[in-house]
Order: C-alpha cells, then structure tokens, then sequence
C-alpha cells in the first residue's frame, strides 16, 4: 500500500514538473527570431503527433534552467522557394486593358483608392498636387505641410463606367493627404486623410459637402478614441463600420451606425523591419479593408506582411489568411468578388527598404486568388505589363470589370474580363486606330505579328472582277479607235479593216499600258502607338 502512495506521489511530481516545463514552453514561444526562414507565417498545424518527442526533448533539458534555453524548438515545416519569374510567367492574363479609359480631358494627381456608387459609376480619391514625402510627416506622425492649407480642387471624382467621362465631382477645400475611400451601400461616402489623422462620413455626392459624422482630432495622431493616419473604411449593411488604423496604430476597430465604439484588435509587428513570420492578429500597416459578406467576413490587406487576413465581422475572431510567393512581400489592397465561387482581387506592390529581401524576385502585378483553393487564378496588368505603383483596386459584383488606382503614373486603370470583349473588324479598326479593345485583344490574342492572307474565294471573285473591268475597257477602246479613222462600228468589211489595220491586239499589253487604278488590299490592321511610360521614384503611401 505505501509503495502505491509512493508511486503515485512520485508520479504527481514528475506531472507537476512536466506541466511546469510546459508553461515554460508556452511562455517562451512567441519570442520567434526576426531572421526565421520560410515560410513567413506561422501555420495552424496539429501539435498532438509530436507531443511526446517535445515533452522528451523538455525532460532531457530539466536539470537546470540553461538547459531549457539550449532546447531546439521546433520550427515550421520547410517549403521549397520556387522560381517566381517562371512561375509567374505561366499566369493566364483574363482581362484585357483599355488603354483608352478614362477620358483625356480627366486630370488627375496621386489616385489612392477607388470605388463604386449605387449608380455604378467609379469613385476615386486623388492628391491633386500634394505627393507625400520624406519630410511630409516628422518622427511624431505630425503633418509638416499644414501650411499650405486643404487641396484647392475636387479630390473626388465619379467617372462613368463606359467612357470615363466627369459625372459629378466634389472635395475641395477639404483635404490634405487623401487615402481611402469607400461608398456604402446607401451611397454614403467614408474617406480616411492621413495628413489630419480622421475618417469622416458624407452623405450621397458629398452633399453640402459638410460631413454627417467625424471620427479622430484633426492634426493630432493618437491611440484610444484617436487615430494614426488611418488608411481605409469597411460598412456592413447595418451600418456598423470598421477603421483600419493604420501606419502607426497597427488595429482594426469596428463602431456602431452612431460612431460608438465596439471592439478593436490587433498589434504592430512592424518597428522598422518586418518579421519573416507573422503571427495571426499582428499587422505591418493593415492598408486596405473588403467584406465577404457570404461568409460574414471582414479582411484586410497586411500590407508590409504580404497577405491578407479574415475576422469574423460579428467579434474580430480570426478566420483565416491568404499569401502567395508570387505575390511577395508587400500586398497593398485586395477587393473582394462571389464570381466563381469567390475571389479576392490583389494588387502587390514593388520592393522597398521595408521587408526587402534581395533574393526575392519581385513583380508588379494584379491577382485573382480563389478563396476556395487558396490557389492564384491568374494576373493583369497594363497591357499586360506590370505596375509601377499601384494602391487600391475594386471590382463590380459580377467579376467582370476592375479598377486599379495608382500613385505614379498618376492614374486610373479599367480591365474587363476577356470574355465579354469581342475582336474589332478591320475596316473598324482603321477608323480607330486608337481602340483599347483592338489593341488589348491584339496583346492578349497574337504575341506575334500575324499576317493575314486572302481565301481562294476571295481571290476568285476579285480576278472575275479584273476581268470584267479589263474587258469593258478593252471593248471602249476599240470602239474609239475606230470611230477615228472613219470605220463603222458594224459589218463584216469594216471589222476586217479595222483588225487588219491593227498592229496585233494584246488585251495584256493594254491593261499594262493604261491599268493605273488598281492597288494591292491593305490587309493589315495598323499597329496603335505605344504608350512610353517614365520610371519614377518610389513614393510613400
């Protein structure tokens, strides 16, 4: 009996030991090193099948604290890097540009975000002539151009979808640092500025152009019931809203219809560097905001960890998260589409001093992520080509159409799905030679040059034709001559002086001699201008 009781204390003892190493453990393990290799983020893997090859390896190390820091934690799985270039390469490109949209006589500056209303016209947010800089904000988050007073024109413009023609336009005298904007559905217009460090609420077309409500101090960066250059606005259809707050703050907060708070998440993992693994709930600068509304969803674009992580909208619960090698390592918006069982619609963004790694190979381009498979469908881009800078991107309900606004090249790009866009006729291309959709079909369609050549049926009609006309011309001729010379048009006598006379007609010679109408068919559609694109330096976001 004693040697049971002995047994059983000896046994509570080493499970009290075991249970203190394993606090330990726990306490220990979010210290993960800023240098950890692939993958960049921790993954959600089932710990139970190593349990007992953990709980060894803390046993073996329980004889005196150094022991337990000279344990090898387990680290994540290794995953093969694979060759980016190659890999991106064999993308399908499934929208086609349209170089020719929006308008001409559209002036813009810096675009940052981009949106519809309820009359699906496209909203964007522009800096006009402000360009955020190194010395735009010192160390404290304070604006240092307060000065020049709020943007002179209209910030805001809506553009119609077909031609990109002004509809209307306001936000003058406003703003300073413009950064995201979004229209809920009652048409109302949230917009965040970075400079004044506030979201504000404006009824349908700006109004009056006086906010509804008005969120954070102006020029006063904070934390609590302030904001730090917040970045972007997500509404629910009650009304509810969630910030993302944003350079400084690193959180998500979610109010009421009234502007009450709720609850807020997250935390920074950015001080000057990124970290190679990401844990859940931490952002590098959430830059972006979409809902899935299907799945009760609210996700963000974790800019500077090149990914995008869900919450559950109803409590911020984390759901789950979305990132790709191809992408790399700085995701700057995403835009959310049910199409084809659901999609986000991602813009990276290109390399920087934040997060850089010079082995990485990197390009700019837009992406189509199943939510479904986690898998990248395909990409776009300007003519196929890549982005310089680009910042916020929106897509219509029905996957059919994106918009992507960029920084520099100060711009608004327009895709459309391929399938909706038909190739022009020839004689249609000739009277514009500066169609989008014929050029964009052309880059999407012939990556060569491809040359035309006439059907058998058509080179027969044309030779009858020839024939026809040679004919006639030939017959008129004869009848002229002989008219000259005072011979009758009819008789036999008379056609045997007139062929006699003759010095051998030649239908061949004639046609040589006088054919000087006839022009080879232009088959050929001719070649659009391109657009030469000037690389400008990287600008703050």
């Amino acid at each position: 009996m004693h040697s049971t009781d002995r047994a059983k204390c000896l046994g509570s003892k080493s499970m009290a030991i075991c249970c203190l190493l394993l606090h330990l453990f726990l306490f220990l393990r979010p210290a993960v090193s800023q240098t950890q290799s692939s993958p960049r983020y921790l993954s959600n893997v089932d710990n139970n099948s190593n349990n007992n090859e953990r709980l060894q390896q803390i046993l073996k190390g329980s004889g005196a604290v150094s022991g337990v820091t000279q344990l090898n934690w387990p680290q994540p799985p290794k995953q093969t890097i694979p060759d980016v270039k190659t890999e991106l390469a064999k993308l399908n490109n499934t929208y086609v540009y349209q170089n020719a949209w929006p308008a001409n006589n559209v002036k813009l500056g810096a675009v940052t975000a981009v949106s519809f209303d309820k009359a699906g016209n496209v909203v964007i947010f522009h800096r006009v002539d402000r360009i955020w800089g190194q010395t735009t904000f010192d160390n404290r988050n304070q604006y240092q151009e307060k000065y020049r007073g709020p943007i002179r024109e209209s910030t805001i413009l809506a553009l119609k979808p077909s031609t990109g023609k002004v509809q209307y336009d306001w936000g003058k005298n406003f703003f300073y640092m413009p950064h995201g904007l979004t229209v809920d559905p009652e048409d109302n217009v949230w917009v965040t500025d970075v400079a004044m460090h506030q979201v504000f609420k404006f009824p349908p077309r700006g109004g009056d152009g006086k906010p509804l409500l008005t969120l954070g101090e102006a020029f006063q960066p904070g934390t609590l019931r302030k904001f730090c250059k917040p970045t972007s606005v997500a509404v629910l259809d009650n009304g509810d809203f969630f910030v993302a707050d944003g350079y400084c703050n690193a959180r998500i907060l979610k109010y009421s219809r009234a502007g009450q708070l709720i609850l807020f998440w997250g935390q920074n993992t950015f001080s000057g560097i990124s970290y190679d693994v990401a844990p859940q709930n931490f952002f590098a600068i959430p830059h972006a905001l979409t809902l899935v509304p299907e799945l009760d969803l609210l996700c963000a674009a974790d800019r500077e960890n090149g990914r995008v992580q869900c919450f559950l909208s109803s409590n911020g619960t984390f759901h789950s998260q979305y990132h790709n090698q191809l992408i790399g390592d700085r995701l700057f918006s995403m835009a959310y589409t049910p199409a084809a069982g659901g999609q986000l619609v991602i813009v990276n963004g290109p390399t920087a001093e934040l997060g850089i790694h010079p082995e990485h190979y990197n390009e700019v381009h837009g992406f189509v992520l199943s939510m479904r498979s986690k898998q990248l469908v395909s990409k776009f881009g300007p003519n196929n080509l890549e982005f310089k800078n680009p910042h916020d991107v929106a897509v219509t309900a029905d996957g059919n159409e994106i918009y992507v606004a960029e920084l520099n090249p100060m711009r608004i790009h327009k895709f459309v799905h391929r399938s909706l866009v038909k190739p022009m006729s020839l004689s249609a291309t000739k009277d514009a030679p500066s169609s989008a959709i014929s050029q964009a079909v052309a880059d999407e369609q012939a990556p060569s040059q491809t040359v035309h050549h006439p059907s058998g049926k058509a080179i027969l009609v044309a030779s009858l034709m020839l024939l026809f006309a040679g004919s006639t011309f030939a017959l008129a001729l004869i009848f002229a001559r002989r008219r000259k010379r005072g011979c009758f048009p009819f008789g036999a006598r008379s056609r045997r002086h007139a062929w006699e006379k003759s010095e051998g007609f030649k239908l061949g010679g004639l046609l040589d001699r006088d054919r000087n109408g006839f022009e080879k068919l232009d088959q050929n559609a001719s070649d659009e201008e391109q657009e030469t694109k000037t690389l400008a330096s990287a600008q703050f976001a």
